[in-house]
């Protein structure tokens, strides 16, 4: 096994070699991690609270949102289905943490809001969630931290100023 797999073990990182290029290394190893944070945090919503990731993610959505939301602005906000939107809205419905109720200036649309119940339950998830989170970042001081979230800040601007379309070189060869 390689040094990097053994630090985070068999993932997506430990493909690398040492000839990969800096940045696909960099990729990877972002990767390796949010990866292995998203598995935690959904093992303990699992474990903790009999529950997942998906539904966490919509409650919390609807948290922020008082008024409700729509199904459409939910499944763009969770970057999902609407079928996902519909089956978690359903499920969450029944257990009567969301309510549906007729969207105020769309008569085709519901608007989709927490029940009491619903954000009493969030609100205790999304408590434990955080403490979580900073365990997981503990092995970083606040200046590591200030520094990552610096330079990350710095490529999500850079990468907010690429150009999403495929570059003229690649659909040069395509056509070939």
């Amino acid at each position: 096994m390689s040094a990097i797999a053994d630090i985070l073990g068999s993932d997506l990182e430990s493909r690398v070699i040492d000839d990969h290029h800096q940045a696909l290394k960099l990729w990877l190893r972002l990767l390796a991690c949010t990866t292995k944070v998203e598995g935690v945090v959904r093992n303990r919503l699992r474990n903790e609270f009999a529950t997942t990731l998906p539904r966490f993610d919509l409650l919390a959505q609807l948290e922020r949102e008082p008024d409700g939301l729509t199904m459409g602005e939910l499944s763009q906000r969770l970057m999902v289905t609407g079928g996902n939107v519909t089956g978690i809205t359903d499920q969450l419905e029944a257990e009567g943490l969301v309510k549906r109720a007729p969207h105020p200036s769309d008569r085709r649309a519901f608007s989709v809001q927490l029940t009491p119940a619903g954000k009493r339950q969030f609100r205790r998830m999304a408590a434990v969630h955080e403490q979580w989170v900073i365990e997981l970042f503990a092995g970083w001081s606040a200046d590591e931290k200030a520094q990552v979230y610096a330079l990350l800040a710095s490529l999500k601007r850079h990468l907010g100023s690429v150009d999403m379309a495929v570059p003229k070189k690649q659909k040069k060869e395509k056509a070939a």
